[in-house]
């Protein structure tokens, strides 16, 4: 039987190449939100069980995974939180309310998700401009969607204020400084949005 070039049991090279990247990034989010590890590349390689030669496959090095990881979960933020928010029935302040609910929701089922992107990476000069800039595109996000959802003009003043606020709950949190639930926060959140944006 003849083989195609690049096919290894039915799986493309190409194909192969993505699945040890994904690897790498589940591993780089496990190592990186572990409090009691130190996060190297030898540690990530080791956790996704791969050798550092498919490490360098997929990233120029250990900054360059850690910002990959990043971009994942913001993006994964702003698809959750557009899509809650879609499929919401109500008005605009349900819609809001959903949306905040995808965005809390996703953190409480993977805190490493919070501690990474908003804790740990403060601690990563090299990372301190990407989450600045993070924080800033979702500010920007929130603004846009919450014009489409209420009707109203939104200016980003008001996107970073909510971003930065939620930014700064989620460390709380995440260090155990404000105990609170689910709904509570999501309940506080949706209000300071609404009042935010409809001002």
């Amino acid at each position: 039987m003849a083989v195609r070039a690049g096919v290894y049991r039915g799986v493309s090279a190409a194909d192969r190449v993505a699945e040890r990247r994904a690897r790498l990034l589940a591993a780089g989010l496990t190592v990186w939100a572990d409090p009691g590890s130190r996060t190297t590349m030898t540690a990530v390689c080791a956790e996704a069980g791969l050798s550092e030669r498919y490490f360098y496959e997929s990233f120029t090095g250990l900054d360059a995974l850690l910002e990959a990881v990043m971009d994942d979960i913001a993006a994964e933020i702003e698809t959750t939180s557009r899509r809650a928010a879609e499929a919401a029935e109500g008005g605009p302040a349900e819609r809001v309310h959903a949306a905040v609910r995808a965005f809390v929701q996703l953190l409480f089922d993977d805190p490493r998700k919070g501690r990474v992107a908003i804790v740990e990476s403060v601690a990563v000069p090299k990372l301190r401009q990407r989450r600045t800039e993070l924080l800033r595109d979702l500010a920007h996000q929130s603004a846009v969607e919450a014009q489409r959802l209420l009707g109203t003009r939104v200016d980003e003043v008001a996107g970073l204020l909510f971003i930065g606020g939620m930014a700064e709950l989620v460390t709380a949190w995440l260090d155990g400084t404000v105990d609170a639930t689910a709904d509570e926060i999501v309940d506080a959140a949706s209000r300071a949005l609404l009042g935010l944006y409809r001002s």
